[in-house]
């Protein structure tokens, strides 16, 4: 009989209880994150008055190696992981690859993403505070589905600041977040400072995740017994996010195979961290040779095309300077149907092994990423988000070299969400009207020549 998919899971007992923090096991550490006002570096109590304070500590910890993850959010796990490890069957079949490609479906959680990882966490935090409000920002509405009902899990009030474009482009993912219970307001906005500043520059900006982070910090600082959560980037997101590989670790065992390639999609690294830090570790540790893809949009290229150097997190300048691979805060993304990719910035770990040569990075361009989501689907019965596309892309990118070759390579990546919600961008790569968006040389020096030198 004609295989097509192999499924692998973890018993309540195999899922991990506790998070993978990388920051330990690398030999160069990330550098600090500065205070922008005295311009030293930042210590934890300088991010208290933004995020609970347990999440503070995990940001800035670069000593324990694992943190235990809380029993109350290990429980809110078993809702639905650990999460389904898949021999992609159907998909070597069609490319005629000799690889073994395999997938971590993330999309199984309830709000149909890896997001819920850390939003989970990040409430739970909040919640052991005595915080009762909490605000954040979300490209594509992943993650601000996510919050939105971890919130409400947890008791917390809950205000998502969506990128105006994705907002317009994807309204059933603002209709969840409503249905948790969340007030969700499209960025830039004129009910924020920030908001008011960027319209009236550009009364037509269609915001990015720079625009909406501004926002959510700034209602977070001005409401009373309110934190800032975040769904990407920061090094606590990414450590959340690491039961994504620490489960698939265990369910490749369970396979018999190892991964020569991991490779995740890339807006600022949670999921790409996620699948990888925990494969990562033995590439540090014991000298595997795995090598690990992030795959970004070409209309988006931080990792590929853009400097390393200290930025701001968001456009008005609300965050800390952060060392990372940027565009410059002020670049403004194409409108790509990835929302959740069109980020500026690259998260400070991931710009370290970068910089180190410990990953790649790879662009790829918005049609190239629909054509794999639709081979895939059509392939494995699962259409992917927008978002994870681009890492679908990736492997098939590597698993074509593999029929050059004959090499059996096995290749590993997350597939972050499904596209359920996104339909209406396959539509209209369906009817031929959907486009590529190249940013051109003159926009990244232009924005980049804006960057204040630190280094």
């Amino acid at each position: 009989m004609e295989k097509h998919q192999k499924r692998y899971f973890l018993t309540e007992e195999e899922i991990p209880t506790q998070w993978y923090n990388i920051q330990a096991d690398m030999v160069n550490k990330p550098l600090p994150p500065i205070n922008p006002a005295t311009k030293q570096p930042l210590k934890v109590e300088d991010l208290y008055p933004v995020f609970a304070e347990e999440l503070c500590r995990q940001e800035l910890d670069q000593e324990h190696a694992w943190i235990d993850i809380p029993e109350e959010v290990r429980d809110m796990y078993k809702y639905y992981r650990s999460t389904p490890l898949v021999r992609a069957y159907g998909l070597e079949k069609a490319l005629g690859t000799p690889a073994h490609i395999y997938f971590k479906n993330e999309s199984v959680s309830p709000v149909g993403s890896h997001k819920l990882n850390s939003a989970l966490a990040q409430a739970y935090y909040c919640k052991q505070q005595g915080i009762t409000n909490v605000t954040t920002e979300t490209g594509a509405g992943q993650w601000g589905a996510a919050l939105s009902y971890a919130a409400k899990a947890f008791g917390l009030e809950a205000a998502v600041y969506q990128v105006k474009i994705s907002y317009n482009q994807k309204p059933y993912r603002r209709s969840i977040m409503q249905t948790y219970g969340a007030q969700v307001t499209a960025s830039p906005s004129m009910s924020t400072r920030a908001g008011k500043d960027i319209l009236t520059r550009d009364p037509n900006n269609q915001g990015s995740l720079g625009t909406a982070i501004s926002e959510a910090i700034e209602l977070a600082l001005n409401t009373p017994n309110c934190r800032y959560t975040l769904g990407s980037v920061l090094s606590h997101v990414t450590l959340h996010q690491t039961i994504i590989g620490l489960e698939a670790e265990k369910q490749m065992q369970k396979a018999g195979e190892y991964p020569d390639i991991v490779i995740g999609c890339f807006g600022g690294g949670s999921n790409f961290g996620g699948i990888s830090f925990p494969f990562m570790r033995h590439n540090i540790k014991e000298g595997r040779t795995t090598r690990f893809i992030a795959a970004e949009p070409a209309s988006c290229p931080k990792l590929t095309r853009g400097v390393f150097q200290y930025d701001f997190g968001d456009v008005a300048g609300y965050t800390p300077l952060l060392p990372m691979y940027t565009l410059g805060h002020n670049f403004m993304p194409a409108n790509i149907h990835a929302g959740g990719l069109r980020y500026h910035g690259a998260g400070v770990i991931v710009s370290q092994l970068l910089k180190d040569g410990m990953m790649e990075a790879v662009d790829i361009r918005q049609l190239e990423s629909f054509e794999a989501g639709m081979l895939f689907s059509r392939a494995e019965g699962i259409i992917p988000a927008p978002e994870s596309c681009h890492a679908i892309a990736a492997a098939i990118q590597e698993a074509k070299k593999c029929i050059a070759t004959g090499e059996e390579k096995v290749i590993l990546f997350n597939l972050s969400g499904h596209g359920l919600i996104d339909m209406a961008a396959y539509d209209q790569y369906l009817s031929g009207s959907l486009q590529d968006y190249v940013v051109t040389d003159e926009d990244v020096q232009r924005n980049i020549s804006q960057l204040e030198k630190v280094l």
